[in-house]
């Protein structure tokens, strides 16, 4: 121990005693304050990148409107897209306690209408005046949908097709083709001179005439 100590000093350094419990125990010389700046840093690290999961409460009557229940279940499923659990209460009031059918009617219709994005984690029970359910996100749900849907770009969206549609190049038209034309009149058809004595046919069928 005090050779090792003589070296840290040596060194500038820290002995730090790492399993006091061994025979002989073990030490490593380091720099006692960057290590811990270091821890602190990927603790820090560690922490922001963790995924702060909670559990809303969504509260429910037994003869809740439509118009309510369609409002109070979109708020159940964003909740479980931004990867919370949600506790799901059905409040009985006076008599309705006497009447646990109607507010499990309610949790089995959200529980229908959340199938795909959650997951009863709990059954419906009975909590005083109270019925509850748990719902948790279901993640397998989500990546086979989005493995199955071509268009899925894995951020939530759809991927966009243009619709526009594609140039199709016509060819030009080619002209017909012209026969040139003649200008001027034909040349004249001169006959052959004859000779002294010659007779033309036409004279001769002329004379045989006569």
């Amino acid at each position: 121990m005090p050779e090792a100590l003589a070296i840290a000093r040596d060194l500038d350094l820290d002995l730090v005693e790492v399993a006091p419990g061994a025979n002989p125990p073990v030490c490593r010389i380091m720099d006692y304050g960057k290590f811990k700046f270091d821890a602190a840093q990927r603790a820090k690290e560690s922490k922001r990148k963790a995924v702060h999961v909670g559990i809303k409460e969504m509260k429910y009557r037994p003869k809740i409107g439509d118009g309510d229940f369609d409002t109070k279940t979109r708020q159940v499923a964003k909740f479980l897209e931004e990867g919370h659990k949600v506790k799901i209460t059905i409040m009985f009031r006076g008599r309705e306690v006497f009447h646990p059918e109607l507010g499990k009617k309610i949790l089995d219709r959200i529980a229908d209408q959340m199938d795909g994005m959650g997951k009863s984690e709990s059954v419906p029970r009975l909590d005083g005046r109270n019925m509850v359910m748990v719902l948790a996100p279901d993640k397998r749900a989500k990546q086979s949908a989005a493995s199955r849907d071509p268009g899925h770009n894995g951020n939530g969206s759809r991927a966009r097709h243009s619709s526009a549609p594609a140039a199709v190049e016509t060819p030009e038209p080619v002209p017909p083709a012209t026969t040139p034309e003649v200008t001027g009149s034909p040349d004249p058809v001169v006959a052959a001179p004859t000779e002294a004595g010659d007779v033309s046919p036409a004279a001769r069928s002329s004379e045989g005439e006569g």
